[in-house]
């Protein structure tokens, strides 16, 4: 399998998919196309991200080509099986699904207000009041499967999977920025950040040489 990822320092959905893969436990391959960097705009025609538009992750695996994290979630969880990514008790997998699924459509002032980099920490960011507002709605969630499903372990629904995968940049997000959070989600965070993928993608990042200027302040 190949997966190609954008900047490991700015790209959100590429850290998803990685992690994605990761957790399948399956080999792959690692391709990087710096966004918005030399060549970017033709590989999105004509290379291996053309069957996405140039957007990442991409997964290839074989002929077969899966693009959108949820989407290549999907796949590996057919591929190795749905356990190592959803919890089996069916209310708990159903609050998973629910919390990746709004993730993955929701929280644009966030998103945009708060682009992930995962190098910079952001001295007294004063949070917009929109961007507040789906802070708390996420907080909410997680404190909520973290009360009800979470006592197997330090992750959402106790074990790692996609709930961890798909929020893992929202972490890194209220790190960056500074965002004051309760000790509950505190300790969460620690986790997640503390995780040896994530601790080799958080590297990674730091290692890269390439720059995305608009990123490099605050949007607000």
């Amino acid at each position: 399998m190949k997966l190609v990822i954008g900047n490991k320092n700015y790209s959100s959905w590429s850290l998803r998919g990685w992690l994605a893969v990761k957790q399948s436990g399956l080999a792959f391959e690692e391709i990087t196309v710096p966004l918005f960097g030399e060549g970017h705009d033709s590989a999105k025609k004509d290379g291996e991200l053309a069957p996405s538009s140039g957007k990442v992750p991409i997964l290839w695996d074989g002929e077969t080509v899966v693009w959108d994290s949820l989407a290549i979630i999907e796949f590996l969880a057919d591929r190795v099986g749905r356990d190592r990514y959803w919890p089996k008790d069916d209310a708990a997998r159903g609050m998973a699904r629910s919390m990746v699924a709004e993730m993955h459509s929701s929280y644009m002032s966030l998103r945009r207000e708060l682009p992930m980099n995962v190098r910079r920490r952001f001295e007294d960011f004063e949070v917009p009041a929109e961007a507040r507002a789906d802070i708390v709605r996420i907080l909410t969630l997680w404190a909520e499967a973290r009360a009800r499903f979470g006592h197997g372990g330090p992750f959402l629904f106790g074990t790692f999977g996609a709930a961890d995968v798909i929020y893992a940049p929202v972490v890194s997000r209220f790190i960056s920025y500074g965002v004051p959070v309760p000790g509950f989600a505190v300790a969460y965070m620690q986790a997640v950040w503390e995780h040896d993928w994530m601790q080799a993608w958080v590297k990674a990042a730091e290692d890269e040489q390439w720059t995305i200027a608009q990123y490099e302040k605050p949007q607000s």
